[in-house]
Parts: structure tokens; sequence; C-alpha cells
């Protein structure tokens, strides 16, 4: 069974529907998808990336929210690490096998030392959903880097340091929102301080490389 939280995993009913996350209600629905067509799978899974999207880009400060992460998916943290370091070895001094292979262990690395501090302190979140939360809300610091690398022309060193500022800043909102329900109260704040040197260091690479 599955719960209706935005970074849950995704449920579809019936044949050909493309299913709006937006409006979903509470109701949990067993599902067989092996046997649904591959476009219904490819939309479903769009759709389910975009849905969880919109809650990085609109966070939603309550810790309910976050106490209902039980499934995740890793499709869009994937492709959010491979757009960022596509986006950062474009224009970078330094080999683009080297900027992807860095930026690429960086958030999947960050994310499993991330997650091990939190399960020391004595948080309570697993792996995969802590992948799934910081993977996604990596998303403006894409937006940011995808901006710096094709207008950079117009940018002064100043202005690209509000334009990463701004989404680094985002981005920790974002995650706090959905972690720091799932951290100890008493070592939160130990908890939490990865997660701001992970965006941060990410947000380091938008700016320098």
């Amino acid at each position: 069974m599955t719960d209706n939280h935005p970074f849950g995993s995704g449920m579809f009913q019936g044949q050909a529907k493309f299913v709006d996350y937006a409006h979903m209600n509470q109701q949990e629905v067993q599902v067989n998808t092996l046997d649904e067509p591959v476009l219904d799978t490819l939309l479903r899974d769009i759709n389910m990336i975009l849905y969880k999207l919109s809650y990085v880009i609109i966070p939603r400060m309550k810790e309910t929210q976050g106490r209902k992460l039980r499934n995740w998916d890793l499709w869009g943290p994937l492709l959010l690490s491979l757009l960022l370091a596509m986006t950062l070895g474009i224009n970078s001094n330094q080999s683009s096998d080297t900027i992807f292979g860095t930026i690429f262990i960086i958030m999947w690395g960050g994310s499993a030392v991330i997650t091990v501090n939190a399960k020391l302190l004595g948080g309570q979140v697993s792996f995969f959903q802590s992948v799934c939360v910081l993977g996604y809300c990596v998303f403006p610091i894409n937006v940011a880097a995808v901006v710096i690398t094709f207008l950079q022309s117009y940018f002064g060193f100043f202005l690209r340091l509000i334009i990463v500022g701004v989404a680094f800043l985002w981005s920790t909102f974002s995650s706090l929102s959905f972690m720091s329900s799932m951290m100890n109260e008493e070592k939160k704040v130990i908890s939490v301080y990865p997660i701001f040197l992970f965006y941060m260091f990410l947000s380091w690479f938008c700016i320098f490389i």
C-alpha cells in the first residue's frame, strides 16, 4: 500500500489514463503496471516527477508531510544530477568528464553521508528516502546553473552570486521542510548541518566552474 505524499511512489489506476497527482486523495490503490503500455508508464513517471518538483518550487513547511515519506523514486534525482553535471561541464575549463564524475559523486555520495549522519543521530530516515528528497531539491540549483551557463555574457560576478545564493537558499529550505520532521529533535541542528554544506558545495560549482 502506498502513502499519498509528493515523494511517495506513483499510483496508476486503469489502462491509458494520465494520473493527476495534484488532485489525488488519500485512498490507496493496489495496481499492477506490468501490462500497461510503455507510453502510459512514461507519462505516469513524468507526471510523478513534475508533481514532486512542484513541492520543491513551492515548499510546504508542514512536518506532517515529512512524516508521510514512505516511498521513493530515483528517476527524478538521476535526471537532475545528469542535467546539473552536463550543464556545468559545458563552459568549464576542466575536462567535462571530470566535472560530470565529480558532480555525480557529490550528489549521491553526499546524500549517503547525510543519511548516515542523520541515522547515527537518531533520525528516522532511510537511504533512498534521503536520496529522493535531496535529489529533487537540487532543482533550484539546476535552474541557476542553466541560467548562468547560457546567459553568462550578460551577468557579472555579483549577479551570478545573487542568483546562485537564491537557488542555494531555495534548495536548502525545500529539503528542510521534508527532512527536518525525520530528524532527532534534540540533535536537529547537527543533523541538518551537512545539508547546508551539501547544497553550498553544489552552488559553489555553479559560480566558479
